[in-house]
């Protein structure tokens, strides 16, 4: 299941710049992920000091 970024996010980029995949970008507000190519590694969730992205 693919991680999803909460509104807690910051824009703060640190998710964008770990992702081993790149299924992170700049969304409208805050970063999305793409479902698609997300590996469920859990990088973004780790790196977040807000903890906005999760499993879902």
């Amino acid at each position: 299941m693919a991680y999803k970024i909460s509104d807690e996010c910051i824009m703060c980029g640190a998710c964008e710049a770990e992702c081993p995949v790149s299924a992170i970008s700049e969304g409208d507000g805050k970063y999305v992920i793409d479902a698609d190519t997300c590996v469920d590694c859990g990088s973004c969730e780790n790196v977040c000091p807000v903890g906005a992205p999760s499993a879902e």
